[in-house]
């Protein structure tokens, strides 16, 4: 029984220092680099990375995806997101248009962005060039009330300046653009997200008084490039598509590859990796117009020895559109299939 005891005293200790290093990371040096959520199934929302993507296919295209973060650990990060997306002309030219709007709970801190984006697309070399702009707004917020610093921590005083000890909040504007290009066969991009790097001065919540205004965090620039094929086995009704995202905001670097197979164009499975993180296990399934796929992940890292893996579930919707009578434009999201 004492060892139980010792066991779980442990344990509740390890989670307070958890939660203590979170607020002290982000706040010890007054500026904190949030970074975006990163999904197992980035293919099935790809303008959730490049603003280009948006009307790249002659669809309506709705999607949500949620998805649970090393699930055992607390305050681990949470994320949401809902994108849509739609084609459309203006004087003849082809338009894309779309929104997103995701939120990530990490630790204490809770984050929100939302998006307009537009793109202009043109023929290139029997394909698609799409040239996407994306402005959204950002806004971040601190549980400092929710702070919890033991009295025998040797090395943090429960009044230390450097942790807030009220709930913050802040916003700030952010802007985006892309490239991409789509054959039927294959398709490549490359976004840079948060080109402003915006800061967000935080303030005490329900308070417009500018005295608290002394931290700040930051959604850091960050590169993406994105690429994958559509590959039909001759004689099978299996397609594979092999993927993959890099993305660095040049101090960190993450970079998911994925290779999925598609069996009559209805059922999708695949493995994936993640660049010193986790290994991943999806499935999906179109009907008719509707779209829904599970992702599991496994930490490859030393947090396997505290979490179970993470879980994600992606569904969407997608409507047909005509926009020329003819469909000379009609292109398939090989992402997607």
């Amino acid at each position: 029984m004492k060892h139980a005891t010792d066991y779980i005293s442990r344990t509740n200790l390890y989670r307070r220092t958890v939660s203590l290093l979170v607020a002290v990371t982000a706040f010890v040096c007054a500026a904190m680099a949030q970074g975006d959520m990163l999904f197992s199934q980035y293919w099935a929302m790809p303008t959730l990375y490049n603003p280009a993507k948006t009307g790249e296919t002659d669809f309506i295209r709705i999607r949500g995806g949620a998805r649970l973060q090393w699930v055992g650990v607390t305050n681990a990060p949470k994320s949401f997101v809902a994108t849509g997306d739609m084609p459309f002309k203006v004087a003849g030219k082809r338009i894309g248009a779309g929104v997103t709007i995701s939120q990530e709970s990490i630790g204490l801190f809770s984050n929100m962005l939302v998006n307009a984006q537009g793109s202009y697309k043109l023929k290139f070399l029997k394909g698609q060039l799409g040239i996407g702009l994306q402005a959204g707004y950002y806004n971040t917020r601190f549980k400092g009330s929710e702070v919890y610093i033991p009295g025998d921590d040797d090395f943090h005083q429960p009044t230390d300046p450097a942790i807030p000890t009220q709930d913050l909040s802040g916003n700030a504007f952010d802007v985006s653009f892309g490239v991409d290009y789509t054959h039927r066969l294959f398709h490549v991009g490359v976004a840079a997200m948060h080109v402003t790097s915006p800061k967000v001065s935080f303030s005490v919540e329900g308070s417009e008084s500018t005295e608290s205004q002394q931290y700040e965090t930051e959604l850091p620039r960050t590169l993406y490039f994105d690429a994958g094929g559509n590959i039909a086995l001759q004689n099978t009704l299996f397609e594979l598509q092999p993927s993959l995202l890099v993305a660095t905001d040049f101090d960190a670097f993450s970079a998911d590859v994925t290779m999925r197979a598609t069996y009559n164009k209805f059922i999708t499975f695949g493995v994936g990796y993640r660049w010193n993180d986790a290994v991943s296990v999806m499935v999906g399934a179109h009907y008719k117009n509707f779209f829904l796929g599970y992702a599991f992940d496994y930490p490859t890292s030393a947090l396997s020895g505290a979490s179970s893996g993470s879980h994600e579930i992606v569904a969407g919707y997608q409507l047909k559109l005509d926009l020329s009578g003819k469909n000379k434009n009609k292109h398939r999201s090989i992402r997607i299939m």
